[in-house]
């Protein structure tokens, strides 16, 4: 097994055997990596970088939009439409170089997830379990 497959493996391992909590902070943390990375491809007039890393935040938003159980109500709902909102965002910022559209994009997730590790640490230190059909993620 070379190297590259055997950090893939890895990587696979690693997100099959995390928690929910854990797995949401780290598609926070992609998304931010690349909203990072495509305003880095703007200013260096890197349409390949811009629009590659656009598209991989777009996809890290769009799997958080399709694993929100919205039937828990308002709360999944409102955080859904700011999904959608920053989705939507990020495919102007991509069309139009906004690198402003994509900073404020950076920001509210930034914001979300802070907030959510804040959250998720004190559900942790209560010994509270986290109910699986309010995250609704699926191992595939």
């Amino acid at each position: 097994m070379n190297i590259a497959r055997a950090y893939q493996a890895y990587q696979v391992n690693q997100v099959n055997t995390v928690s929910q909590e854990k797995l949401v902070t780290m598609l926070y943390d992609g998304a931010l990596k690349f909203i990072t990375q495509a305003i880095n491809g703007i200013e260096e007039r890197n349409l390949e970088k811009k629009n590659t890393n656009f598209i991989k935040a777009q996809k890290i938003i769009a799997e958080l939009m399709g694993n929100l159980n919205r039937d828990v109500g308002e709360i999944a709902d409102n955080l859904f439409l700011l999904y959608e909102f920053m989705y939507d965002k990020l495919v102007k910022a991509n069309v139009k170089n906004d690198i402003e559209g994509a900073r404020e994009v950076f920001d509210l997730l930034k914001d979300l997830r802070d907030t959510w590790v804040e959250a998720s640490g004190k559900v942790q230190s209560h010994n509270y379990t986290t109910n699986q059909h309010i995250l609704n993620f699926r191992a595939e």
